[in-house]
């Protein structure tokens, strides 16, 4: 029997989505600088909507098969550049400390990187840690974003995301040393 599999176009819904994601993140960005408690509100509005999207598009993928590689590395990009922009935005207004957005960011890129470097061997999907990890970092950027949270509260949030940001880049540098493993072994290496 012929193996027949289906071709999926990269320009589906998913992706689509996706790249919306990544077009928001300048409007995220300057709604974020205007002065005024009505511009924070948009701010958190537009990133409230691009932050569904990365929910919305891996939804979609995964119950119409529209997963395509360039899904699986666009889709953590758009992400990192949400998330980064957010961090780094906080980080200058003097809201969230630096070294958070350094250690945030530096795994951020740090798996985008090894993400890149596997690419000829295989794409590592994103984990069920990379998820919650995802999670948590964009709730601990909303509570940064609305102005009456106590910063107890986004200290244990953004906490947690810390947290759960370095373990998952461990894992995934763990992942990927392997998968380069059994890709050489396989090559007869």
């Amino acid at each position: 029997m012929k193996d027949e599999r289906r071709v999926v176009s990269p320009w589906n819904i998913a992706n689509i989505l996706t790249v919306l994601r990544l077009a928001l993140v300048p409007f995220f960005v300057v709604c974020l600088f205007l002065p005024g408690a009505g511009w924070r509100v948009a701010a958190l509005a537009v990133f409230a909507v691009a932050s569904f999207t990365d929910h919305l598009d891996g939804e979609l993928a995964r119950r119409y098969g529209l997963i395509t590689d360039f899904g699986k590395i666009a889709d953590p990009i758009a992400d990192k550049a949400l998330t980064g922009a957010a961090l780094v935005c906080l980080s200058i207004l003097g809201e969230l400390p630096w070294w958070v957005t350094g250690i945030i960011l530096g795994r951020e890129l740090g798996v985008t990187a090894l993400r890149f470097v596997l690419l000829r061997h295989a794409v590592i999907p994103a984990s069920y840690g990379g998820k919650v990890k995802t999670v948590l970092q964009i709730a601990a950027i909303v509570l940064y974003l609305l102005p009456w949270v106590p910063d107890v509260v986004r200290w244990v949030v953004m906490g947690a995301a810390l947290i759960v940001t370095v373990a998952t880049g461990v894992d995934y540098v763990i992942r990927a040393v392997r998968l380069r493993k059994v890709a050489k072994q396989a090559r007869g290496e």
